[in-house]
């Protein structure tokens, strides 16, 4: 099978479309048919050949977790026509990321290292090194920019910029809390650590519900549990269950995303490497073996499941 590098679909009552780095959104009225391609990014460039059965894996991992949320708040998620294909709710996106960490790790401990103890207006405790737990989780909130990078922000911030009131932060925090306990018991239940996330919400007939996906690789950070404070203990890198391994690849061929460097093309057996390492990780955070559809033409099966549902439910 060959990955789905792009997609140009025509839908029933289809009124525009936004093409991102991995997937692409088709807007209708009052629905969202979201297409996850098989579009890889690392170092915000996206890859010249595609991961087969890369935009399946991510698009059910996001399902599976959405279902198991449905008890902590509504999300957007109607169906699933197709492997590669989430259908649901056109709600008005909160222009804010609700980033929660469990662990100093990533951005969080780049602001650490480089001497800060007060990340979007939490206080993070003195002597702590990377990978190291948080008393408790904290919320490091970002904007959701229209261009460029997202910006860190501070709960103070957001209400007086009025991006929220206070009456909904706090609905925001309580749900992003119940979210990342959730995910931290479900990743533990696999032998892994839910190091950090984000979640992102909006507003749907005048109720906030969750938008987009989560605990996916894609949007969370994992470590593995097997070793951990062993690891931690002796000062070594902890192991992550994310694409670091596709980072790792560009780097040793010379491509970090700076200006002069050219990126590489992968060859087909590091293509397949790829693909069994999402494979593999999807199963290890569902407990399930991925269902690889055997479609000749992806695109004419994503059409024509994605237009038999509109139609059914019109």
């Amino acid at each position: 099978m060959r990955g789905i590098k792009e997609t140009n679909f025509n839908f029933p009552g289809q009124e525009s479309v936004y093409n991102g780095k991995v997937r692409d959104v088709y807007f209708l009225e009052d629905k969202l048919v979201v297409v996850s391609s098989d579009r890889i990014s690392a170092f915000d460039h996206v890859l010249p050949k595609p991961i087969p059965f890369k935009g399946q894996i991510l698009n059910q991992l996001a399902a599976h977790f959405l279902r198991a949320s449905t008890h902590i708040v509504p999300n957007w998620l109607e169906a699933q026509p197709d492997p590669n294909v989430s259908v649901g709710k056109r709600a008005e996106p909160i222009k804010l990321e609700m980033v929660v960490r469990g662990y100093l790790a990533g951005h969080a401990w780049r602001e650490y290292k480089a001497g800060k103890r007060v990340l979007c207006g939490v206080l993070m405790p003195e002597g702590m090194k990377e990978g190291d737990r948080f008393p408790e989780p904290i919320i490091t909130p970002a904007t959701k920019a229209e261009e460029g990078h997202d910006e860190d922000i501070s709960m103070e911030a957001i209400l007086s910029q009025g991006i929220v009131t206070q009456v909904e932060w706090n609905k925001l925090a309580i749900y992003a809390l119940q979210l990342f306990h959730l995910g931290t018991q479900m990743a533990a239940d696999k032998g892994l650590i839910l190091v950090d996330t984000k979640y992102e919400f909006g507003t749907y007939e005048n109720d906030i519900i969750l938008i987009d996906e989560i605990h996916t690789p894609d949007s969370s950070r994992y470590y593995i549990q097997d070793g951990y404070a062993e690891r931690q203990k002796k000062g070594e890198k902890q192991k992550q269950l994310s694409k670091e391994f596709v980072r790792e690849w560009l780097m040793e061929n010379g491509f970090q995303g700076k200006e002069g460097q050219t990126m590489p093309i992968m060859p087909d057996s590091f293509v397949d490497e790829v693909t069994d390492r999402y494979a593999d990780l999807y199963t290890r955070l569902t407990g399930e073996t991925l269902a690889r559809s055997k479609s000749r033409d992806v695109l004419k099966r994503i059409e024509g499941n994605v237009v038999d549902y509109l139609v059914k439910n019109a």
